[in-house]
């Protein structure tokens, strides 16, 4: 049977709230807006708020192709205990007495400085990770070991926020590379001070060029639904992060039968939006002298500004 057309089409940042999963976002998503082809990119943890990204319709086309390579946390790190989950959630697995310069603000916010650059990571044994078509956090719940294997990310930015010695607790924010996991940060530097330590909360503030001032909350979409996808939804193009190439009434045909057209002044090799009005048509790429398909979009996808 064919697919029903989407009423619309486009791409919505949500701040997710704690305690649901991102599937869960969807869900209410495909509710609020009363459109069942909903996806998510970047998935984040149940016990993690923040940008998540959503598309709707012909917008779920895209999920795959946005990079969102940089990604920024504001992380609360709890010394003195590690967990399962190298979270809040897990049991308590390791602790440690937390010395007292560990609480020093300056010396906390040396050992975050020190964050910054490559590292050897390996994911938490409670992650979407898949080894061998299994899922680690799968075989974690049967209480099965997987050998998950280190994998080359970079820390852009670490600063501290704040110390609290009290709760023994830092407030940092991070600007990692896609697929960093924070818990195994917070892991890693536990072990690495002698002290332990897991994530107590984690917000994601910014993923790729989309932000926390992009986001609207489930509260709000269940309540403006699809009348305010059409007011705060994301510039696609602008989310793709690609140059934009304007079509003119004439070529709009030639487009949407998948026949080649004019670069246009694009660059050979590079990849270009095809934009009609407000609406992402295309993604083709320049091929010499002339423009080619890769993917079209028979509904425009809305929001191109």
């Amino acid at each position: 049977m064919a697919r029903r057309p989407s009423a619309f089409s486009a791409l919505i940042a949500i701040d997710k709230p704690a305690g649901m999963t991102s599937h869960d976002v969807v869900s209410r998503v495909r509710r609020a807006v009363g459109e069942k082809r909903v996806g998510h990119a970047g998935t984040l943890d149940p016990a993690a708020t923040g940008v998540l990204v959503v598309g709707i319709g012909q917008a779920t086309k895209l999920l795959g192709l946005l990079t969102l390579d940089r990604k920024g946390y504001r992380a609360t790190f709890q010394l003195g205990s590690e967990t399962t989950t190298d979270d809040a959630e897990g049991e308590v697995t390791a602790t440690a007495e937390v010395p007292s310069e560990l609480l020093d603000p300056m010396r906390a916010a040396a050992a975050v400085a020190a964050l910054v650059g490559e590292h050897d990571q390996v994911p938490p044994s409670f992650s979407a990770v898949s080894v061998n078509g299994r899922r680690a956090y799968d075989a974690a719940r049967a209480g099965e070991a997987l050998e998950l294997k280190a994998r080359r990310v970079r820390v852009f930015g670490a600063e501290l926020l704040g110390v609290d010695p009290d709760a023994r607790t830092w407030e940092l924010d991070l600007d990692v590379s896609k697929g960093t996991y924070i818990r195994s940060i917070a892991r890693d530097l536990g072990r690495e001070l002698g002290c332990r330590a897991h994530v107590g909360a984690l917000s994601r503030t910014f993923a790729g060029p989309v932000t926390l001032a992009d986001c609207v909350s489930l509260d709000e979409l269940e309540s403006g639904g699809a009348g305010l996808v059409h007011e705060r939804c994301l510039d696609p193009v602008a989310t793709l992060g690609l140059p934009a190439r304007e079509l003119a009434l004439e070529e709009v045909s030639d487009v949407m039968c998948g026949r080649r057209i004019e670069a246009g002044g694009v660059a050979g090799g590079r990849r270009v939006a095809l934009t009609f009005g407000d609406g992402l048509v295309g993604i083709w790429r320049c091929d010499a002298r002339h423009l080619v398909c890769e993917s079209n979009f028979p509904q425009a996808i809305e929001g191109v500004r």
